[in-house]
């Protein structure tokens, strides 16, 4: 009998693990049909929107709204990405906002009107106030991390989708792209003495659907002085 049961075990764990071995990871682009890519993404009409209280970036006229989500189920209201969060949807460090936010609501002080940084269907994960170029040129901007399309065809955007650059204004004006369609933002940062703002992303060469080291990166600057925030192309290696 204990001979017998040993073989059951076996045959379950060998079937568990190669289960396990079929399970390949979720790829961030589907290729088929991708003109159809930036398709409408269906409203979940189970999630409700809701505003943080507004923050206000140092030396800035304008207060900042996050703009999320939370889902609803028969017990209430509860966070749709931290159940721990209660009705937060953001957090705020220095001189940044981070969460899954639909959108940004921007109002400057002493006006009475609010309104969004877009009407599109987008997913907001960073956004970022270069206090640094603001203090040396007076030119007062925010960097974001965005999803902006259904890469992976699930229907819905969040983090597995390819994350985007944008830039705008500190008033939210101008929300801007900057970096190029199907290609994956990895890192960026701002050279104060260039007044540049340089980027890298990576764009999945082989076609596999996942971005790994047989793919190409790309290097970018981008002059943040400029009258046409515009990314030019460079070469490093």
């Amino acid at each position: 009998m204990k001979k017998y049961t040993f073989y059951i075990a076996l045959v379950l764990g060998l079937t568990v693990i190669s289960c396990k071995k079929e399970e390949a990871p979720k790829p961030k682009v589907i290729y088929q049909d991708t003109s159809k890519a930036k398709t409408e993404v269906p409203e979940d009409t189970t999630q409700i929107e809701i505003a943080d209280l507004p923050v206000t970036m140092e030396g800035t006229n304008y207060l900042i709204f996050p703009i999320g989500t939370i889902s609803g189920d028969k017990k209430g209201i509860k966070s749709s990405y931290d159940s721990n969060s209660g009705y937060t949807v953001s957090n705020y460090s220095e001189y940044q906002i981070t969460g899954y936010l639909k959108n940004l609501k921007f109002q400057e002080i002493g006006k009475d009107t609010i309104y969004a940084l877009t009407d599109a269907n987008v997913l907001i994960e960073t956004a970022t106030y270069l206090k640094s170029t603001a203090d040396k040129t007076k030119k007062q901007l925010m960097v974001y991390s965005v999803a902006d399309m259904d890469t992976n065809k699930d229907n819905k955007l969040d983090n597995n989708d390819i994350k985007s650059l944008y830039l705008s204004e500190i008033s939210g004006k101008n929300f801007t792209k900057i970096s190029m369609d199907f290609q994956e933002l990895i890192d960026w940062n701002v050279l104060d003495n260039r007044h540049r703002l340089y980027f890298r992303t990576i764009e999945d060469t082989n076609k596999n659907g996942a971005f790994d080291k047989e793919d190409r990166l790309h290097y970018y600057y981008l002059d943040l002085l400029g009258k046409e925030w515009k990314a030019v192309a460079y070469q490093p290696i």
